[in-house]
This record gives structure tokens, sequence and C-alpha cells, in this order.
């Protein structure tokens, strides 16, 4: 009990959902934790920790989420209350709304970008 107690401390906001490469999931996933995608979802997102697209990983839907690392593909606008880094290897097909963005060199982004705050993620 003790071992599992000291684990929980030690893993606070760490723990997370992972979806792997290979596996389809069509709906909605709504989780409480961190969440790493490397697998397709077609359906909406909602994290209310961080979400990691991986390179492979492919969303066609809406992200909803604290915040968001995206290294592969969405088709869908993307609603970060906090921050949204674009990898190189992103590619996005969709509005983004965050309170701060990080995009590096070769990302693809085609919508429109709104940065207001955190009342934008939550509308």
């Amino acid at each position: 009990m003790m071992g599992t107690k000291q684990k929980e401390e030690n893993t606070n906001g760490g723990l997370h959902n992972t979806l792997a490469a290979g596996t389809t999931v069509k709906g909605d996933i709504v989780t409480e934790t961190d969440f790493r995608l490397d697998g397709k979802i077609e359906g909406d997102v909602s994290c209310n920790g961080k979400i990691v697209i991986g390179p492979k990983g492919n969303v066609t839907g809406n992200i909803v989420s604290a915040n968001a690392e995206i290294l592969g593909e969405v088709e869908g606008s993307i609603r970060v209350s906090a921050k949204l880094v674009l990898k190189a290897t992103a590619v996005i097909k969709g509005d983004i709304f965050a309170q701060t963005l990080e995009i590096e060199p070769n990302a693809r982004f085609n919508g429109i970008c709104k940065m207001s705050g955190e009342e934008s993620a939550s509308k």
C-alpha cells in the first residue's frame, strides 16, 4: 500500500492514456488525464490535460485540450486553453484557438488562428 501511495504522488499529473499506432477509433474521446495518440480517431477529442498527436497520429474531428503538441495530422479545429505546439511534421487543416502558439519550421497549417486568451478555448 505504501508503494502504491508513493507511485500516486510521483505521477501526480503524469497519468496518461495512449492509443497505439494501427488502432482506429470511430467516436468521441473524453479524458481527464494526458493523452498520447499514435493511431487514428474519427471523432472529437476532449482532454483536460495535454494531448500529444504522434507523427503517425491522425484526428478527423475537433480537439479541445489544456495543452497540445501535434506531430501528426489533424483535420478539424483545435482549441487549447494554454499552449499549442506544432512540430515540423504537423499538418493541420482547420482553425486554431490558443493562448500561446509555437510553430516549428516545415509545419503546415491551413486555417485561421485566434489567440485571445483562455476564454477562446472554452467557446
